[in-house]
């Protein structure tokens, strides 16, 4: 069992009590493993190995990482020798076991893209019990103050090599997950982008007293892998099978799809639950043209990004929900860089990504810090999703809501939205019009797209603050509107309501698959 020279220390080797092959241990911190060859869970006990079951085959993921991958964390060379998979209500992630330089276990997991390294946390008091930590509330750990990003039952449904404990396969435990910004960004070497130290602390219910482990956000590139799995000989042929509505024939593209729409009768369809079955599907009515085509690629921020999704979705006034207004979001993805989002609204575009970290909130909501950058509240409302089109990491649903926090400053955005299992905060900025024109090649569709752009706006010196100018653009935009749309409807169109709000909406996305990560 080859393991970087950095990492080798003495090695342990003995015959699968199921079939005989050799299971190996490299650290010396690990109790458990599963055979290559016959999953068999094997216990180590002194010299002699116990078959304590045999595990669930391992699902196609598509990851890059495999075993055996070695790299260097925080000066440290390390080598992946175990997997763990787990699921939980809308999505699934993956958490690598790494074993150090010096011998230490840590873990590096995997969330549809997203990369947090672990190691294990002592605590300095008893951690309270998970119902105990309500989703939105800050809480203090060892001092430090952390924000409740997540609560989720979940379960263990596949494991591979060796590993340090095992939770029962398929068995439902808690794991909390809090979330704090850790100092200011950091500049990555390898892509020349600023990228935060983003702190993660998890809270795995599955033994007692709960394990806690601390984690900061990597990029891939950083970690300077050897060992990767190889691209041109990975089997990308989508999983075949028909709509369970109109029995049209589907294609799923990315193995990490949850849910996915019917190119011909346009309904939603849950795919959580494998296609070998029964699937369950949600008929879908008004259907809304993404103006960026599915599958679609275009060069953003340096990055070739593929348009895999597209929902649309309304906000409401919490007190008043006859005023509401409506906008659009593409999902992106890139095998490297994992999934964002392109959001287009009546103010503009924007692209934003799920943050790792968690942004500072003042104790009147009306700002937020986040990596040395203040931010203040703009919009306060309630989104709902009202149409789909293509796949997603997660289990989508027509009608799903969220309780939303829009904060700008200047060109940066930060948004927070809030179901009642999870927490998500996207960062992003805006983009010009022409910059997505651009990208994705649509010249001829320019009109269409175009919105208020992000040009320096000085309203002291600025011919365009003009009284005349403003009523042009007004004249301008109303001639546009309807152009588009006879009569303006927010729930198939990207437009502001009858009372005239002109709200961008969101400027990220409900990223259930997100949470963990």
């Amino acid at each position: 069992m080859a393991i970087s020279s950095a990492a080798a220390q003495r090695s342990y080797s003995a015959p699968c009590p199921g079939c005989g092959a050799p299971v190996n241990f490299v650290s010396a911190q690990s109790s458990h493993a599963v055979c290559g060859y016959c999953q068999s869970t094997v216990v180590r006990d002194g010299e002699t190995l116990k078959r304590i079951g045999k595990m669930a085959e391992l699902f196609d993921d598509h990851s890059p990482l495999q075993l055996q991958t070695s790299g260097t964390w925080n000066g440290q060379a390390f080598t992946l020798v175990g997997r763990l998979q787990y699921k939980y209500g809308e999505g699934t992630w993956t958490e690598w076991h790494a074993v150090l330089a010096d011998g230490s276990s840590a873990y590096l997991s995997e969330d549809n893209g997203a990369y947090v390294f672990t190691t294990a946390q002592a605590v300095q008091q008893a951690v309270p019990e998970a119902e105990r930590f309500r989703v939105g509330a800050t809480t203090a750990i060892n001092g430090k103050s952390y924000t409740v990003a997540s609560n989720q039952a979940v379960q263990l449904i596949a494991a591979q090599g060796e590993l340090p404990r095992l939770p029962g396969l398929g068995a439902q435990h808690a794991m909390v997950e809090l979330r704090s910004q850790n100092g200011a960004a950091l500049l990555s070497g390898a892509t020349a982008q600023l990228h935060a130290a983003e702190e993660v602390l998890s809270i795995d219910y599955s033994t007692q007293p709960p394990a806690v482990s601390k984690g900061v956000a990597v990029l891939l590139e950083d970690l300077k892998l050897t060992g990767l799995h190889d691209a041109s000989a990975k089997d990308e042929k989508g999983r075949q099978f028909a709509c369970p509505n109109c029995g049209a024939a589907l294609t799923v593209q990315l193995a990490t799809s949850k849910s996915m729409t019917c190119g011909s009768c346009h309904s939603i369809i849950d795919l959580s639950q494998g296609i070998g079955g029964e699937l369950k599907h949600a008929i879908q009515d008004e259907p809304v043209q993404p103006l960026i085509p599915l599958g679609s690629t275009g060069l953003l921020q340096g990055v070739q990004w593929q348009v895999v999704g597209f929902k649309h979705r309304m906000g409401f006034e919490p007190s008043d929900p006859e005023e509401h207004f409506g906008w659009e979001e593409y999902l992106l993805y890139n095998a490297k860089r994992g999934f964002t989002f392109l959001v287009d609204s009546t103010e503009g575009w924007s692209i934003v990504k799920p943050a790792t970290g968690a942004p500072v909130v003042s104790s009147n909501g009306q700002s937020a810090s986040y990596l040395g950058t203040s931010y203040t509240l703009k919009e306060s409302y309630n989104a709902e999703t009202n149409y789909v089109l293509g796949e997603f990491y997660w289990q989508v649903s027509r009608g799903q809501k969220t309780s939303n926090r829009d904060y700008a400053s200047g060109k940066s955005l930060l948004s927070m939205e809030q179901s009642a299992q999870e927490l998500t905060w996207s960062v992003g900025g805006r983009i010009d019009s022409a910059v997505v024109v651009k990208a994705f090649k649509l010249e001829d569709k320019k009109d269409l797209l175009q919105r208020s752009d992000v040009g320096p706006f000085t309203a002291a010196k600025s011919p365009f603050a003009r009284p005349e100018f403003m009523i042009f653009v007004v004249f301008v935009v109303v001639v546009l509107m309807f152009s588009r749309c006879s009569s303006c409807d927010p729930q198939v169109e990207n437009c502001s309501s009858s009372s005239g709000r002109t709200s961008g909406g969101s400027y990220g996305g409900y990223s259930g698959g997100g949470g963990h990560k």
